[in-house]
């Protein structure tokens, strides 16, 4: 395996970032809008209602996409065929971060940054493995 292509590091950026827009819609919206009511749930409970909600619109968002190049049934099977291991690995790994740094499900200015980033970080070699290997990509 190369792993020193510059083009295909470029094109799984650009997918781990689309994939990472749809994940972090519905992530930290769900993770906003608790912090902001008054409730009962644990953020071990929280942190789960925000990673399905993370995937929901990361397949909504790729199906979207793909859907202008192909039907809508086989761009949702591509959506969640190709990027499903890279979306859960995404969520665990930006809510396992939030608990570190801020103890719970909690948004501030300063650990957004920080999720973001390793959301990105975390699936990028593995989002590279399958386009260099089997040239499967969701964008």
């Amino acid at each position: 395996m190369n792993w020193n292509c510059k083009h295909t590091w470029r094109k799984a950026s650009v997918n781990t970032l689309w994939c990472l827009l749809g994940c972090s819609i519905g992530d930290f919206g769900t993770i906003f809008y608790f912090q902001n009511i008054d409730h009962n749930l644990l953020t071990w409970q929280i942190m789960t209602l925000a990673i399905i909600n993370g995937l929901l619109t990361s397949i909504l968002l790729e199906t979207f996409i793909l859907s202008r190049q192909m039907i809508l049934k086989e761009a949702f099977k591509v959506a969640i065929g190709m990027s499903f291991i890279s979306m859960i690995a995404m969520e665990l790994a930006m809510n396992i971060i939030d608990i570190i740094l801020t103890g719970g499900a909690k948004l501030t200015w300063w650990v957004i940054p920080i999720m973001l980033f390793v959301g990105f970080i975390t699936p990028l070699p593995y989002n590279y493995y399958r386009l260099k290997k089997w040239g499967f990509g969701c964008h």
